[in-house]
């Protein structure tokens, strides 16, 4: 293993994160919505009204985009469906520089290292028929980091294993990305990062999110409160359970990830729903708030220069408008403990068999259980959106971790191995209490 190299003296620049980009039946919807530490979401308008309004309105950001290596160059001017396939990296950092200090125990305590990258998802979204495919990858996962250059121009070595959420402490977002894209083959086009405050911005701008738990929850380090039963969370609330790991499940990270991923597919839901998407006075609340979190001083979200063009937001957004519930997986980057017990290492053949799938634009099918730390289970199915007459994949069950069998639209499926665990937009999942 290399020496670790010593931290520059500057601060970095802050993350956010984002997922996928959601329809609306509604003609009217539109808006670029940056969420995340977990999150980050972009929605916009197929009317030339709303596209205007975000070109016009993203132009702030552009300048503080960060380099990540792709070709930074205007698109043309035509709005309609990104070509291709794209990659869109999304990442949530532990900041303790200003306001996000007041929200974390290990801050005030003095005991951090660095901005990190606690939160890392990659967003694949498929060429036609269009897919969109989620992974997780655990903070704690050991893998080798490039040589990566600091905003502040620091070098830093090469790496052969460390863990994954030092990759932004060591470079910023393109170190980050850097990483990912030498774990997973997979070539990722726009990426971007949010701090604390920023999720907590946009949970508060989108009205908050329905979650789901199987009995009382507590947890003294995050705050966390939750009696049994549906909750519809915002602010610090929402950033609470995006964070919590304690308490649920096996109370590890393992088991945080599949907690998210439960807020992650009731986000999805509300975001095709009618009553969110359909009014004009939230989608621009949305906008306005994304923008406001980007241009910020110090800035609670950075976007690559790739994904700053308000161009760029519109063709990814429409690409995937019309995916449905079942389409819309949320995966976990398969582990094995390693041998003290305390981190993870990644599983690469099991890892092949999903990336090869992505690269070869096959559909997927889950096998394993919803939670490697055994923090979520399935209760039931989502009802489609107006407008949606796909069947979803999930069967109301109320047994921990299942998954249902493919259907038959999913018959030529690639089986994914047991060992990556998740869950699809349609299956509607429940945290489980730590026992």
């Amino acid at each position: 293993m290399s020496p670790r190299p010593e931290r520059p003296r500057t601060s970095r620049r802050q993350p956010v994160a984002r997922h996928g980009i959601l329809k609306s039946p509604h003609p009217l919807s539109q808006v670029l919505a940056v969420l995340a530490a977990v999150v980050a979401v972009a929605v916009i308008s197929t009317t030339a009204v709303g596209a205007f309004y975000v070109w016009d309105a993203a132009r702030a950001v552009q300048a503080a985009g960060v380099s990540i290596g792709d070709d930074d160059s205007a698109l043309p001017p035509t709005i309609g469906e990104i070509e291709g396939g794209a990659n869109i990296l999304v990442v949530g950092t532990d900041s303790c520089e200003g306001p996000n200090a007041a929200l974390s125990g290990a801050c005030q305590a003095g005991d951090t290292d660095g901005e990190r990258n606690d939160v890392t998802m990659l967003v694949h979204i498929s060429d036609e028929p269009r897919r969109v495919t989620v992974v997780s990858f655990p903070r704690d996962m050991i893998v080798p980091i490039p040589s990566c250059t600091g905003q502040d121009g620091t070098q830093y070595s090469a790496m052969s294993a460390q863990m994954l959420n030092s990759s932004y402490m060591y470079g910023g977002l393109s170190c980050t990305v850097a990483t990912i894209e030498k774990l997973t083959g997979i070539d990722i086009q726009f990426a971007a990062a949010t701090r604390w405050t920023g999720v907590i911005a946009m949970s508060d701008a989108i009205g908050g999110v329905d979650v789901c738990v199987s009995d009382d929850i507590s947890d003294s380090h995050t705050g966390l409160n939750l009696t049994k039963g549906e909750h519809t969370l915002k602010g610090v609330e929402a950033l609470q359970f995006l964070r919590i790991r304690h308490g649920i499940g096996d109370g590890s990270d393992l088991g945080r990830i599949s907690n998210q991923q439960q807020f992650l597919s009731s986000l999805v839901r509300k975001l095709q729903s009618e009553g969110v998407l359909s009014n004009p006075a939230t989608l621009f609340n949305l906008a306005n708030t994304a923008i406001s979190q980007v241009t910020s001083d110090p800035p609670q979200v950075v976007l690559s220069s790739t994904l700053t063009n308000p161009q760029s937001m519109v063709q990814i957004a429409m690409a995937v408008r019309s995916v449905p519930y079942q389409d819309i997986v949320f995966v976990q980057y398969p582990t094995a403990y390693a041998s003290d017990g305390s981190r993870v290492d990644p599983i690469r053949s099991a890892a092949d068999v999903l990336f090869d799938a992505l690269a070869n634009n096959q559909p997927i099918q889950l096998t394993g259980s919803t939670s490697d730390g055994s923090a979520t289970q399935v209760v039931g199915e989502a009802t489609p959106p107006p407008g949606d007459t796909a069947t979803p994949d999930a069967t109301a069950t109320g047994d921990a971790g299942a998954t249902p069998p493919p259907t038959e639209a999913a018959s030529d499926a690639v089986q994914l191995p047991a060992s990556i665990t998740g869950q699809t937009a349609a299956q509607v999942t429940c945290t489980v209490a730590e026992r």
